[in-house]
């Protein structure tokens, strides 16, 4: 059965203003009671009534008016003589009202004097030493403020709180933390919120599913695809040994290879996923690893026209770092031939190496078209190809597979557009050793 969260707050809100009003009213009839028999008990009144019995008798109803008059200015009260009925003991109707007024604070404490007369007093509005009509609006306010406020803070808390456990689930599973999930404390409540975390965990199940099945796929046509592919390749050169067509089999041959190495590319990005922490780790010098790497794509920067300069602080000499070599220069070869591909002829693709805070940062910034500012947050996603701005070049997963091996290693990568111009793509990596 489900109890919708809009009724939750309305009855929440409903029921603290109820006892605000109820807690406020018992807590003024108290204090009022306690006013009250505090006159009752008040030396003197009883003999103060028979001194105005007294006047009365001898010298008139008059005088005895103005004598409980200046007693009750000294008293700070309003005093009254009441003389019994024989008909009707019942007080008169003025005095009855004021003491069933629930408006009016001021409740008059009556006190048998004799078989014939009472004395009825209550205080008055300014007298010093008895409660003022503002303390009792004081209690009200004070006791309506420390309710309210708790059950808004109850409803807030009701509400914000699973909320805010939704917010830190869904940014850990964004961060790749796939196998979080909300809370089943959360997912058994009955009301919008329980329904959404229900709701919530049903979509990244399905979304992590298809995520693997996604990816299982990829690896068992790579994986299945390397045979046919091997053996297409030895018939094609085969071919090409017998007298065909030189230029068909050469371009035969260069698609073949383009296969190949997507399907390579693709088993990387899969082993690099699914070791994550397993992977070797060795010390490696990051200066001897980037030269390899400039080493490697030398001929390929001179099909280009492309020059690469390398720029290394003195103090990288002696930085090292854990992780396995060959990972770690297929990560900065990716990058290096992704900014190969997308400088313009007679440009320069500028690296950057050096120490900051205890890191390894590398920076390799091209001279190309650059890429729009909303698309960076999708380079590094497998198969993302910034077609518009970057030719639509390879297969959109060099960045994606340069990703995966920096934070196997427990390092950072970034993109942006450079102020020179270009794309910079910057690498950070903890070093343990820099002496």
């Amino acid at each position: 059965m489900m109890f919708p969260l809009f009724w939750r707050i309305f009855l929440s809100i409903w029921l603290a203003m109820a006892v605000t009003v109820v807690a406020s009213n018992l807590a003024t009839r108290f204090l009022l009671d306690r006013e009250r028999q505090a006159i009752e008990r008040q030396v003197g009144l009883r003999d103060l009534g028979m001194e105005a019995i007294d006047v009365r008798e001898q010298k008139g109803r008059g005088d005895a008016w103005r004598f409980l008059r200046s007693q009750g200015e000294r008293l700070d009260l309003h005093l009254i003589l009441v003389e019994r009925d024989d008909e009707d003991d019942r007080l008169p109707e003025p005095i009855r009202e004021r003491m069933r007024s629930s408006w009016n604070p001021q409740k008059p404490a009556v006190i048998d004097v004799t078989e014939d007369y009472r004395l009825v007093a209550w205080p008055r509005l300014s007298g010093g030493g008895w409660l003022e009509p503002g303390f009792f609006k004081f209690i009200e306010f004070g006791l309506a403020s420390v309710l309210i406020t708790l059950a808004c803070w109850w409803i807030a808390r009701l509400v914000s709180r699973p909320l805010k456990h939704m917010e830190t689930t869904a940014k850990a599973i964004s961060e790749g933390k796939n196998s979080l999930r909300v809370d089943e404390e959360i997912t058994r409540r009955r009301d919008e919120i329980g329904r959404l975390a229900s709701a919530f965990n049903a979509m990244t199940d399905q979304l992590c599913n298809l995520l693997d099945r996604q990816t299982q796929l990829l690896r068992d046509i790579s994986h299945d695809l390397r045979t046919p592919l091997a053996r297409q390749r030895v018939a094609i050169e085969l071919a090409s040994e017998s007298g065909a067509d030189a230029p068909l089999m050469a371009s035969i041959l260069r698609q073949n290879e383009r296969l190949e190495a997507m399907t390579s590319q693709i088993l990387t990005l899969y082993r690099v996923t699914e070791q994550g922490e397993a992977i070797d780790r060795l010390p490696v010098e990051p200066l001897p690893l980037v030269n390899r790497v400039l080493e490697d794509a030398a001929d390929f920067a001179r099909h280009q026209q492309v020059d690469c300069r390398l720029v290394a602080a003195p103090d990288v000499v002696n930085l090292r770092f854990m992780g396995d070599p060959g990972l770690l220069q297929r990560a900065v070869d990716n990058i290096l031939q992704n900014a190969l591909d997308h400088t313009p002829r007679g440009k320069s693709v500028h690296l950057t190496l050096k120490n900051a805070a205890r890191q390894m940062v590398l920076e390799i910034r091209d001279e190309g078209p650059g890429v729009p500012e909303e698309l960076l947050g999708q380079l590094f996603e497998p198969f993302f190809r910034a077609d518009k701005s970057r030719g639509g070049k390879g297969w959109g997963l060099g960045l994606a597979i340069a990703r995966d091996i920096v934070a196997a290693h427990d390092g950072t990568i970034t993109a942006g557009n450079s102020e020179e111009g270009g794309l910079s793509v910057t690498i950070r990596l903890p070093v343990f050793s820099v002496g």
